[in-house]
């Protein structure tokens, strides 16, 4: 059982108020100033888990089922750290009945000064991040400040008047979540690029196809070993290139050590990885991330990839230690003219493995997946069906509903999100 979005959503929002409540009088529970108190609290709590989740702490990781789930979380921490912060910044949360003081004293310009930044950092901060027509490097560089911000919040909820004493539950329950959040927040900033396990390779093949790339490398000294369906960060040592970017590991060829990514133009970066990667470049990759594994007691395997989105499962069927493929059933969805690789290269692969391919090109309401869905469903029974999906988040959408149609539980869905942004 992993953590879910919603989980820690609720469970910070939850904790925040019930150690809130605890501090003020039972007949102002029912105030907006009580509600104002408690969703700033949630605020702060939400900025300082947020940042632990943007550590890339492998514990953190395992919590979660994967990093993908991590920033998911990371996002929508953020999204209603913004909402709470909006009440909080509206309605005064404070009463003349209540025994208010502030932790840290500051003038009150400072003090009014701190909670304007602090509420303004975080709306861009949050804006950013969701406009995806933002460059990535800008994008990038803007995230960074998060950290920074974060130290203001800080400074903010030491410094305006509430009943909330540094040695209360609420104040302790900041303070702890803060202290992470801080040490975290440098550990990512300042410590992660030395101590994060990583790797220098050369790019030994370049090989373009249709708005795409693939990228094979090798290790200058040492390899990091990965196992099939797992991603890397990879930081290419050319100008305009050096920015981190996430990318599904599609094979990788042993004794060599040999690294592949399928890499398809979807913005500024890629597109500019895409057209400049050469044989000859440098490049460190900061791997393996990603619990994306293959089921090994399903009667059978239905492999769904949308896109660029079928590197998992090409990692899958290149692996020499995996067998059973007799029981899969890759379906790939792509856009005519855009696929890569070639459907052809695709297919021939599935049959050397004895898997069955069938790729589509019509979008996931064609008969033929349809119907081809619903026939293994019904010869394996739904529970003996074990789907693995890689790819957009609309695809993902109508693969549940035809699960949903077929029977099959929502436990024997094994996903990974196709985009961190």
């Amino acid at each position: 059982m992993y953590i879910k979005t919603w989980h820690a959503v609720l469970f910070l929002t939850v904790t925040s108020g019930a150690v809130v409540i605890a501090e003020i009088p039972r007949d102002t529970w029912l105030t907006s100033a009580a509600l104002s108190l408690a969703l700033g609290v949630a605020a702060v709590a939400m900025m300082g888990a947020a940042a632990i989740l943007g550590s890339r702490w492998t514990i953190v990781e395992s919590l979660f089922g994967g990093l993908d789930r991590v920033y998911l979380t990371h996002k929508w921490l953020g999204i209603w750290a913004l909402g709470f912060a909006s009440f909080h910044f509206v309605f005064r949360a404070g009463l003349p009945t209540w025994d208010s003081a502030p932790i840290l004293s500051l003038s009150p310009y400072y003090t009014r000064l701190v909670r304007q930044l602090s509420f303004i950092g975080l709306m861009l901060i949050v804006l950013l991040a969701l406009n995806r027509n933002i460059p990535y490097g800008v994008w990038r560089r803007w995230h960074k400040l998060s950290g920074p911000l974060f130290l203001i919040v800080i400074l903010h909820w030491l410094s305006f008047r509430s009943p909330l004493a540094i040695e209360s539950p609420a104040g302790i329950w900041l303070a702890s979540l803060s202290a992470l959040g801080v040490v975290a927040a440098g550990y990512k900033l300042l410590i992660y690029p030395f101590l994060a396990n990583h790797a220098e390779y050369r790019v030994v093949a370049a090989n373009p196809g249709a708005d795409a790339l693939h990228l094979e490398l090798a290790p200058v000294d040492r390899g990091i070993s990965f196992e099939p369906g797992q991603f890397g960060f990879i930081r290419m040592k050319a100008e305009g290139l050096r920015e981190p970017h996430p990318f599904t590991i599609a094979a990788r060829s042993k004794p060599e050590g040999h690294v592949h990514f399928v890499i398809r133009a979807l913005g500024d970066y890629t597109r500019k990885l895409v057209n400049e990667a050469s044989v000859g470049m440098y490049a460190d990759i900061y791997a393996p991330y990603g619990r994306f594994r293959r089921s090994t007691e399903s009667q059978r395997e239905v492999w769904i990839g949308g896109g660029v989105g079928i590197s998992p499962f090409i990692a899958w069927l290149t692996d020499p230690s995996a067998g059973n493929f007799d029981r899969v059933t890759l379906f790939h969805f792509f856009t005519p003219g855009r696929e890569f690789p070639s459907v052809e290269v695709l297919d021939d692969l599935a049959r050397q493995r004895g898997a069955e391919f069938i790729p589509v090109s019509t979008g996931p309401s064609t008969p033929e997946f349809i119907r081809r869905f619903d026939e293994i469903a019904r010869s394996a029974g739904p529970a003996g069906v074990d789907v693995n999906f890689c790819g957009p988040r609309g695809l993902l959408d109508h693969v549940r509903a035809r699960m949903r149609e077929n029977g099959i539980p929502d436990t024997n869905l094994r996903y990974e999100y196709f985009e961190f942004r």
